[in-house]
């Protein structure tokens, strides 16, 4: 009896198996068979259209049945630019180091510096911050970081390029959320009494952003830590170049009081 039943599961898993195997034979894929031109047609119409689903579909074929095709390269920079596009940024950043290793003298490395520098943007992005318009400054900023020096190199090496007038003022705005990151560490550190660790952190601001808005917060805690260690000459100097530039602070006006943070 069980050797009659082990053989009817072995003709059922058979069965199965074969029919498995047939439906995948039968299905069709998901990109036609065209000629190479052909279907780098449809991959250009699909995003102009802004289907970069299909984009991907199209853009993936040509570059594994085609990978030295008359449109090898832009396939490859199309499909980095489609990954993008749909917030696969692990993806496009893989595609990019792989693009630019290979073909270091592509004449549009600057579009993929700007795009990776872009990609690096969206990544430091969050799903609830965009949903919600949450501003998580405080969060790890390295995807930043590497968004600014691709920036900084296309500016540097590509002056000329299409792309640099627009990636001088996202280097603007990185600027802005690297500075008010440090402000937020430079605050916790006050917060636990850490107050040479949180004037290095005003010092670093002042020193590497001083066109930012985060130079007061970075001049009151610096004023601030070295009133509790009791410096009064620096204390004094910081408080001075706050007037100076920020006559209208909140420190200028309490500083009878000595309180600094409203946290």
């Amino acid at each position: 009896m069980k050797k009659i039943l082990r053989l009817i599961s072995t003709s059922v898993f058979i069965i199965f198996f074969t029919v498995g195997c047939s439906s995948k034979k039968n299905e069709k894929p998901k990109v036609d068979d065209k000629p190479p031109v052909e279907l780098y047609s449809d991959a250009q119409q699909a995003l102009e259209s802004a289907n970069y689903e299909k984009a991907t579909e199209i853009l993936e074929a040509l570059d594994s049945r085609y990978p030295f095709g008359p449109h090898s390269d832009q396939v490859q920079v199309d499909l980095i630019y489609a990954y993008y596009k749909r917030d696969e940024t692990a993806l496009a950043l893989a595609n990019i180091d792989r693009f630019m290793r290979l073909n270091p003298a592509h004449p549009d490395l600057d579009y993929l510096y700007y795009l990776r520098g872009l990609t690096h943007m969206a990544t430091d992005q969050q799903f609830f911050q965009n949903m919600f318009g949450i501003d998580r400054y405080n969060r790890d900023p390295s995807h930043s970081l590497q968004a600014f020096k691709d920036f900084k190199h296309l500016i540097k090496f590509y002056p000329k390029s299409q792309y640099a007038v627009d990636a001088q003022l996202r280097m603007v705005f990185i600027k802005d959320r690297l500075a008010r990151y440090e402000i937020a560490i430079g605050k916790w550190y006050i917060k636990r009494e850490a107050y040479v660790a949180a004037i290095n952190r005003s010092k670093l601001v002042l020193n590497n952003y001083p066109d930012t808005e985060s130079v007061e917060d970075a001049l009151i805690i610096m004023i601030t830590a070295y009133d509790e260690l009791g410096l009064v000459e620096p204390k004094e100097n910081a408080l001075a170049v706050l007037k100076l530039n920020y006559p209208k602070s909140r420190v200028v006006k309490r500083s009878e009081r000595w309180t600094f943070f409203d946290w």
